[in-house]
């Protein structure tokens, strides 16, 4: 299990890999956090009204829960292939190989993608108000940003991972989206 080839997702990744894998473990990254740092000028927003999109931040004493997925060995060029054109495209990530602690007390490393703070992309913590109203406004090729943002949450619980800096983005976000419906009439 040492020498395979792991992959760790900790957005989308976990719900939609894309990609085929011989096993998911769930798992635990130490050292960095999840939290909506990238902007995106494409799916989840444009250049003139930008969303956010989540990425990985090293944060001392900070943990990041996920899923693992074990790739064969002759499928890592293609998940890598895959991956770079997915997660590379356009946004602030950095691909990076990090050990991981799987559930059942196993230490892998694995290939994942980190927040780069040189991007031009790079938006860091914005904290909670100016990230809410970036989200609440934004709206992309795939769709309004703020639903990212609850597909996200919600998915996160599926899996049972509490995250609670973005449980307060979403609380904040359904708020202002109260108000906006409040005034329109709804």
């Amino acid at each position: 299990m040492q020498n395979a080839f792991w992959v760790f997702g900790y957005g989308s990744l976990m719900w939609r890999p894309g990609f085929s894998y011989e096993e998911a473990q769930p798992a635990t990254l130490r050292g960095f956090s999840r939290s909506f740092c990238i902007y995106s000028h494409y799916y989840r927003g444009t250049p003139q009204r930008p969303g956010l999109v989540l990425g990985l931040d090293p944060h001392p004493g900070a943990e990041c829960r996920g899923v693992a997925f074990r790739i064969a060995d002759d499928q890592k060029d293609a998940v890598i292939a895959y991956l770079t054109e997915r997660e590379l495209c356009g946004y602030a990530y950095v691909a990076e190989t990090l050990p991981l602690s799987l559930d059942c007390n196993t230490e892998i490393n694995a290939y994942t993608f980190v927040a780069d703070p040189n991007h031009a992309l790079y938006a860091g913590d914005l904290g909670l108000e100016k990230a809410a109203t970036l989200i609440m406004e934004a709206e992309g090729n795939t769709g309004l940003n703020r639903d990212y943002l609850i597909n996200s949450v919600r998915e996160l619980e599926a899996h049972g991972y509490a995250d609670p800096h973005l449980h307060e983005l979403l609380k904040k976000v359904e708020y202002l989206t109260g108000i906006i419906e409040a005034g329109a009439g709804i």
